[in-house]
């Protein structure tokens, strides 16, 4: 049986790794923060605690089939509600909270680990957890953010649009085009939206292209917007 000054010890210790963790992500305001890492990391603790300690008086007993381990394993896979809960799409292919979403599942392992009395594998996979988040971000970035897209809306006036001057002043500043669209939002004007690749050496938010698609004949107006 686990003494009493262990149990304790072993839910403050999931209090605490499970604060670190919560802090990363509450830094950068997510929806699950300090206070809900904290709960799901003290909570797996003591369910592992209950599956070795709180069926003791019975599984010993004739003619009793228990498999206490079986409590401690539910959490792992019942975090995933939670986790589901972290996770929005905002619209076709872009989803945000998958990162918190698996946070909170390593979170919960934590906290079985710490229940088990593992704490050098518990401190260490937080600290791994840590160095994730907070130092592999930057270097994601920098090697990937390269393929991801924005979208530039250039209105016209109507049939004055000349697609090959705007591809031309894109192509100057090493913009890549994924994709164009062009609608008509009224009688007296065009308008083309155009999916570019963010170039790792020129960014297509720069004043510049802004400035030199206004001036092309027939523009009206120039704007970046979500794509």
């Amino acid at each position: 049986m686990i003494a009493l000054t262990d149990i304790l010890i072993r839910l403050a210790v999931a209090a605490v790794l499970g604060s670190l963790i919560g802090l990363e992500r509450q830094r950068h305001d997510w929806v699950a923060g300090l206070r809900t890492h904290m709960l799901v990391c003290v909570g797996a603790a003591l369910a592992m605690i209950v599956s070795m300690d709180g069926f003791n008086d019975v599984v010993n007993k004739p003619g009793v089939g228990l498999d206490p381990s079986r409590v401690a394993a539910q959490v792992v896979s019942g975090i995933g509600f939670l986790g589901a809960g972290t996770i929005f799409f905002l619209k076709s292919e872009i989803v945000k909270g998958l990162t918190t979403a698996a946070g909170l599942w390593t979170v919960a392992v934590v906290g079985l680990a710490v229940g088990g009395g593992l704490y050098i594998p518990a401190a260490a996979t937080t600290a791994i957890v840590l160095i994730i988040l907070a130092a592999i971000k930057p270097v994601e970035r920098r090697l990937f953010d390269k393929n991801k897209y924005t979208a530039i809306s250039v209105q016209v006036g109507k049939d004055r649009l000349d697609i090959h001057s705007i591809q031309q002043v894109l192509e100057n500043h090493l913009i890549g085009i994924k994709e164009v669209r062009l609608t008509s939002p009224d009688e007296l004007t065009d308008q083309i939206k155009i999916a570019v690749r963010k170039s790792s050496s020129k960014s297509p938010e720069s004043l510049a292209v802004l400035q030199e698609l206004q001036k092309l004949p027939g523009v009206n107006m120039v704007e970046f917007v979500s794509h």
